[in-house]
């Protein structure tokens, strides 16, 4: 049985998969962002492939406005993911 902490790990992984990509290892680009949305959160968030939709949650993100989004930053999607994916099990 996967204990909290694997997959805790394992979303340090997934952002550090994107993050790596281009510039500062430890922060992602909208582009990065955009690809990770796409391709880990395509069934939980609509729209992915609309980049008025990766426009808005990049800006959400971005909390100090320097045009990266810092891992401290990333976990307020994850965590808004995770809400949303707690309410629609509640209402399956």
């Amino acid at each position: 049985m996967t204990k909290l902490e694997d997959h805790l790990e394992g979303i340090i992984n997934i952002f550090h998969q994107y993050s790596a990509r281009v510039g500062d290892f430890d922060t992602l680009t909208k582009s990065e962002l955009k690809r990770l949305i796409t391709k880990e959160l395509s069934n939980t968030i609509k729209n992915t492939k609309d980049q008025a939709t990766i426009d808005k949650i990049f800006q959400e993100l971005d909390v100090n406005g320097d045009g990266q989004v810092t891992f401290k930053e990333f976990i307020i999607l994850v965590a808004r993911v995770l809400a949303t994916a707690h309410d629609n099990i509640h209402t399956e």
